[in-house]
C-alpha cells in the first residue's frame, strides 16, 4: 500500500505471509490451481520467492516453475532462497509482457499484484496468451475499498479507510477479477470473497498501517493529528476489529 524500499518491502511481504491470514489464503490459493507432477508454473510477481517452493515441491520430480519479477532486488533475494532447488527458473520481466512462449504454461499465479499494476486488463491478455488450452489461473486480489476498522469515531476511520484506498493504483480490482478475466478470453471456474479479519492491533498495524498510514493521512490534511492519535490510542487498547474482502478467482484457458 505505500511506497518502501525493496527491503523494507520483502520485510512486510514476509510478514505478512507468516500470519495466519496469509498462510490460509496462500494455501487456497495453491490448492485451486490443482498442480500436479510435470506441470509448468509461473508466478507472476513471484516477489523474494516466498511461495516458489511450495510450487516446486507440488510439480516434482520433472515439473517446472517460473517466478517473474521485474525488480532486480527482489529476484536477487528469491534466487538466494531457492539456491540449490531444481526446476525453478527465474526471469527479469514485466507482467504486461511475461517472458514466456505462447501456450507454454499449465497453470498461472498472481498473488496481489494486479492491485498494483499499470493495466490489470493487459496482464490477464498476457496470461490467458502463454496458457495452454486448460490451463488455469489463480489470482488473489483484495478489495480496498471495503476496508473497516471499527471505532467509535466512525468517520475517522472512513476517512483512514478511504486515504489507504487512495494510495493503491487498483484499490478495486478484487471485485474485478471476473469481468477482466472473462474479458481476457478466460472461463471463470470459481469465484471466492473472504473477509480478512484482524483482531489485534500487531498484525492490523503490520498489514493495514494503522500508525504509519494514519500519520500519512495527517500530513496529506485527510486527518487531523488529535483525531488521529485518539482513534490510534482505543485500537491500540482494544479490542480491535478490522476487515477487507480478499477475492480469489480461478479461471481457465478455454
Amino acid at each position: 500500500m505505500s511506497q518502501r524500499t525493496s527491503v523494507d518491502q520483502i520485510a512486510y511481504l514476509d510478514a505478512a505471509a507468516a500470519t495466519t491470514i496469509g498462510r490460509d489464503y496462500k494455501r487456497r490459493a495453491v490448492d485451486a490451481l490443482d498442480l500436479r507432477p510435470g506441470h509448468a508454473v509461473v508466478d507472476v510477481g513471484c516477489g523474494p520467492g516466498t511461495d516458489l517452493g511450495r510450487l516446486a515441491d507440488a510439480v516434482r520430480p520433472d515439473g517446472l516453475v517460473v517466478g517473474v519479477d521485474r525488480d532486480g532486488r527482489m529476484l536477487a533475494e528469491a534466487a538466494r532462497r531457492v539456491a540449490g532447488r531444481s526446476g525453478i527458473d527465474l526471469r527479469a520481466g514485466d507482467a504486461h509482457a511475461l517472458p514466456l512462449d505462447d501456450a507454454s504454461m499449465d497453470r498461472v499465479r498472481i498473488d496481489r499484484v494486479l492491485m498494483h499494476v499499470d493495466d490489470p486488463a493487459t496482464v490477464l491478455a498476457q496470461v490467458r496468451r502463454v496458457l495452454r488450452p486448460g490451463g488455469v489461473l489463480a489470482v488473489t486480489e483484495p478489495d480496498w475499498d471495503t476496508l473497516a476498522v471499527a471505532d467509535d469515531d466512525v468517520e475517522t476511520s472512513r476517512r483512514f479507510a478511504r486515504f489507504v484506498a487512495g494510495r493503491v493504483r487498483n484499490p478495486t480490482v478484487g471485485r474485478d477479477l471476473v469481468r477482466l478475466s472473462v474479458r481476457a478470453g478466460l472461463r471463470v471456474r470459481s469465484v471466492e470473497a473472504t473477509a480478512v479479519v484482524f483482531e489485534d492491533f500487531g498484525t492490523a498495524d503490520r498489514i493495514l498501517g494503522l500508525r504509519r498510514n494514519s500519520a500519512r493521512a495527517v500530513t496529506a490534511g485527510e486527518l487531523t493529528d488529535t483525531d488521529a492519535q485518539a482513534w490510534l490510542g482505543r485500537l491500540t487498547a482494544g479490542p480491535l476489529l478490522a476487515s477487507c474482502t480478499l477475492y480469489l478467482v480461478t479461471a481457465e484457458a478455454g
